[in-house]
């Protein structure tokens, strides 16, 4: 990290993580990390230390659950499953047998039995080069030290509830689960000495709005409680002491992202239409009902994708019909006339049901998941293809089926589907018998077989994120590799064009719904290619909607057209952006001092 001096003013310079500039002064945390003392008893009553243990895990996990229900209520599901990898800590079998057997062989106290058989994995992975394993390390940590803290009555004492007015935390590290507990009424922003873009707190921090600086090693002893500072969290300039001069820069870039704002909101309710008139469908990602607020807000023309996985994990039960009913209907006539894309569940992966026997696999990715899962799992599929059908005499509902791979998995799930909807009109429940299908395109095979799956299906939504992975082979958060993740590789781009001419040629519409689509840099390839819909978080909605109002369709198609002639990935990337850039060059230019 770099220092600089102008007389009092020392600028330092971290890890940018969470955009924004906040003025204010410092508050030191000295967070207490618990370290026990070797401890081994002459005689120690085992079955009453490991009930002492098992109370402080059991008070731990409660404590886990409630902060991230809090999450789930104030930020989104997304963000709260940060949480199940802290709860998994609870529950490691390797780590939990090696505490007893230190407990019941060494007659070591429960605290310290549990700090070295943690601490030993936790540095492990603090040593591995793949900086998302690694900053597991800081997971495993913070809830071990939430269970010596209920293990010695010990509170974390870092006075994060003391806080009386608004101010900048300063810290050598805040656990996520400090992060999820700031109040951005209280915390103006904050700065650690560890950490990076890829840590849960990182990835709090953006959720909650909050500016920080991360990663400023050693300079973090610069700062001192009472200091004015100002953080910059576009840039990863930390200022201590900002002189008039440097005020009165980050004045005016404070002022150029307000007046971007202001332009935004003014178009909120405007079409997505080019500047030569050729109309996109903008639409909305969603986890949860409660997202509707968001969309409206934000001004999509409803949602894209529904991701309904989130009605399922983190709980103990599986949701019945009715409930999913209930969030499904609820979505569809807030948003009334506009259309939802309910996705039918995702599961696998990442993202597991402790209700369904899920046996260890060797690539979980390309495993049992999603429609695998569902057409074996028939009843759990039933029930949820029962509640959209109910829901969608409420608006204009569509089913989409995910991981589609051949045209069998297509048909033996409409099969079910056809099965659902004579079963609802044999008990005379209402339902749409028009619902549109569709299916995400996301293997490679599906993309190859898209001109017979469009004879099936009334559109087409791709998802980037996993057809990119699982074409060029790569897994994006291995660092090693990661450079060889581009979604602008020629194979990529061939991929999404038989797409989209296999749908226009059975006319139907083709979507994008993965991170592609919230990348300003690839908007204008993607409409260039033909794809009709975009769909992405809220919050970039209305950027994206900006940039499509101020490109020509024309030059959308003419970089389309070259892309899939040029070789190198980076030179399509570099015209791509030049392109976003010439027709919203506030976008990018704004965020510089």
């Amino acid at each position: 990290m770099s220092l600089a001096h102008s007389k009092l003013e020392l600028k330092l310079r971290g890890i940018p993580v969470s955009e924004g500039v906040s003025r204010g002064h410092v508050v030191v945390l000295n967070r207490h990390r618990i370290i026990p003392a070797k401890t081994n008893f002459q005689t120690l009553n085992q079955a009453a230390e490991e009930a002492r243990f098992q109370a402080a895990l059991d008070d731990t996990r409660q404590q886990i659950l409630e902060v991230q229900k809090r999450l789930h209520d104030e930020i989104g599901a997304k963000q709260s499953l940060i949480f199940d990898a802290h709860l998994l800590v609870l529950e490691d079998p390797v780590v939990l047998e090696e505490v007893k057997r230190k407990i019941r062989k060494e007659k070591a106290s429960s605290e310290y039995a549990l700090y070295t058989a943690s601490e030993k994995y936790a540095e492990a992975l603090s040593a591995v080069e793949d900086s998302y394993l690694s900053e597991r390390a800081a997971d495993i940590r913070d809830v071990i030290q939430r269970v010596l803290e209920n293990l010695t009555g010990q509170s974390k004492q870092v006075g994060l509830s003391d806080l009386t007015e608004p101010c900048i935390v300063v810290a050598n590290d805040l656990a996520p689960s400090d992060t999820a507990m700031l109040d951005p009424e209280k915390v103006l922003g904050f700065i650690t000495a560890a950490g990076s873009k890829t840590s849960h707190t990182a990835i709090l921090a953006r959720s909650l709005k909050i500016p920080a600086v991360l990663g400023l090693g050693k300079n973090i002893d610069e700062l001192k409680s009472g200091q004015s500072i100002l953080l910059d969290g576009f840039n990863g300039f930390v200022v201590i002491s900002p002189s008039d001069q440097m005020l009165f820069e980050y004045g005016q870039l404070v002022k150029r992202q307000n007046s971007i704002e202001t332009s935004l909101d003014k178009i909120r309710t405007e079409e997505a239409k080019t500047l030569d008139g050729h109309s996109i469908v903008l639409s909305a990602n969603i986890e949860r009902a409660t997202d509707v607020q968001a969309v409206l807000k934000s001004g999509a023309s409803g949602v894209g994708l529904f991701r309904t996985e989130f009605l399922f994990i983190n709980r103990k039960d599986l949701p019945d019909e009715e409930e999913q009913f209930q969030a499904y209907k609820k979505v569809s006539e807030s948003l009334t006339p506009e259309p939802v894309i309910i996705r039918t569940l995702d599961l696998g992966g990442d993202k597991l049901l402790s209700h369904v026997n899920v046996a260890a696999e060797m690539n979980p990715f390309l495993g049992w998941r999603a429609i695998r899962l569902c057409l074996q799992e028939k009843e759990l599929f039933r029930t949820q293809l029962r509640a959209i059908l109910r829901a969608s005499a409420f608006g204009d509902l569509k089913i989409m089926y995910p991981m589609v791979s051949g045209i069998d998995e297509l048909d033996e799930a409409n099969k079910l589907l056809e099965e659902c909807q004579k079963e609802l009109k044999d008990k005379g429940q209402k339902f749409s018998e028009a619902i549109e299908i569709g299916v995400m395109i996301e293997t490679p095979s599906a993309a190859m077989i898209s001109d017979k799956l469009a004879k099936r299906v009334q559109f087409f939504s791709i998802g980037t994120n996993d057809l990119i992975q699982y074409s060029l082979a790569v897994d994006r958060l291995n660092e090693k590799i990661s450079h060889l993740y581009e979604p602008t590789h020629p194979g990529i781009l061939r991929l999404i064009k038989t797409t989209v001419d296999a749908g226009k040629t059975n006319g139907i519409w083709t979507g994008v719904c993965g991170e592609m689509a919230s990348d300003l840099s690839m908007v204008p390839l993607l409409i260039g290619l033909g794809v009709g819909e975009l769909s992405v978080t809220p919050s970039m909605v209305p950027r994206v909607k900006m940039l499509i109002r101020s490109i020509n369709m024309s030059k959308a198609k003419e970089l389309a057209n070259l892309a899939i002639d040029i070789d190198s990935p980076k030179e399509i990337h570099r015209r791509a952006e030049e392109l976003s850039m010439e027709a919203v060059p506030n976008f990018f230019k704004a965020k510089r001092i």
